[in-house]
């Protein structure tokens, strides 16, 4: 099924702790994206597991294999999600991956610190091979 979570970062005092229309969204199944697709602004992204979720030419959209880099880098699907969290960061610049990473060995399970890490690089990863096709002139519209 779907779940969400909303997070808010503005340089500017957050007066209203929801939010009322998304700047981006991550989907990493389709039901995900049915449900939530809607909230996003007109300029807004949609980051979306290419292998999970029929977006078609959906404005803003981002296509990665998700789940894919996250079995190919750590042997577990599981770790979509941390491929996806270095994907947004990659794409969006707001944190840096010394950062995510910092978090990441203080709150995931002992024993795990390292295949979460490799996750999140994949996603970082599959990020810069995205601009590269698309400088290239070979990648798919972010538009």
């Amino acid at each position: 099924g779907a779940s969400t979570s909303e997070v808010i970062i503005s340089e500017q005092e957050i007066d209203y702790p929801a939010v009322l229309q998304a700047n981006i969204l991550v989907a990493l199944n389709q039901t995900a994206f049915r449900q939530f697709a809607a909230a996003v602004c007109p300029d807004g992204w949609i980051l979306v597991d290419e292998d999970r979720v029929d977006a078609n030419d959906t404005p803003g959209l981002v296509r990665l294999p998700l789940a894919r880099l996250a079995f190919e880098t750590t042997g577990r699907t599981i770790a979509a999600n941390l491929v996806a969290l270095g994907a947004l960061a990659g794409l969006t610049e707001v944190v840096s991956r010394s950062a995510l990473e910092k978090a990441i060995r203080q709150r995931v399970p002992p024993g795990t610190q390292e295949m979460n890490c490799k996750a999140l690089q994949a996603g970082f990863l599959a990020v810069q091979r995205l601009r590269a096709a698309q400088s290239a002139g070979e990648g798919r519209s972010q538009s």
